[in-house]
Parts: C-alpha cells; structure tokens; sequence
C-alpha cells in the first residue's frame, strides 16, 4: 500500500524502497509470513506515536480492583463492629474488593464458632452491596473470607 492508502500490488523490493524514498516516508513490513510480504509505505514514528497514545487511552479507562482487609476478633464490641461495617460498605461502594479476616489469639481458638457467626452476620449485614466471592475458610489462626461488589 502506498501513503494514501491505494494498492500498489506485487512490486519488487527495490521499486518499493524507491517509491519510499520518493515519499519521504518509511517502507514498513506489515505482514512477513504472508507470500509475498506485506509492506506499507507509511511514516512509522507518527505511527508508533499515535499506538503509543492509543494504548495509554486504554489504560486511563481501566478501573484497578484492589484489594482491602479488614481485620476482626471473635468478641468485638458492637460499635467497633459497625465502624469496621461502615469501612466495608465505603470499600465496596468504590468497586474494590475486601477480604475479612477473623484472628484468634491465644485462648480465643477455643471459640471458633463465635467468630463463624461474625462473620455470617457480617455477610448478611454486608448483603445490598456485596457478595461473598469466596466463603469461610480456616487458615491456621485465622478465618478468611472474601467479598466483592454487586
């Protein structure tokens, strides 16, 4: 193809580069496995340029999901409980992901369930906004769960 955008057809190397030259512009192989190669005669910094400002458009447009922890205890007091709501809710509202955790220290491993039941009453609490992605699990001393926006 030549600079306006015109089939040019089969043309030998040399010709090519010379119709180039005559341009002012560059030959550019746009597809080499082809038989015969495809070349274009284009100026290829503009084109690069113009990729280049296409490809961080693209990026502008992308929403990050991160992800944010919460931390709890098994026998958290209940205005604790809905400040810890309030960040969640706030979390979830601006489309990032929150992974609950439930710690137990020390003799607290004796009320696994006590902390079972938080976080139940947590995923229902939590229900309008988000939805468990992954349930409960046991990690060593540690319950997880993970939740992300509806």
């Amino acid at each position: 193809m030549d600079q306006d955008g015109n089939q040019a057809g089969v043309v030998a190397v040399d010709q090519a580069l010379r119709m180039a030259k005559e341009a002012e512009l560059d030959l550019v192989e746009v597809a080499g496995q082809a038989s015969p190669p495809v070349c274009r005669i284009m100026d290829f910094s503009k084109f690069k340029y113009d990729q280049a400002k296409k490809e961080k458009e693209a990026r502008k447009k992308q929403k990050v999901i991160h992800l944010k922890e919460i931390k709890y205890h098994p026998f958290i007091e209940e205005n604790d409980y809905k400040v810890k709501l309030h960040n969640l809710e706030r979390f979830l509202k601006q489309g990032d992901k929150a992974k609950i955790t439930m710690v137990f220290r020390g003799r607290e491993m004796n009320y696994i369930s006590t902390g079972r039941k938080v976080l139940e009453r947590l995923a229902q609490d939590i229900a309008p906004l988000g939805e468990v992605e992954k349930a409960p699990y046991m990690e060593g001393r540690m319950i997880t769960m993970i939740i992300m926006p509806k």
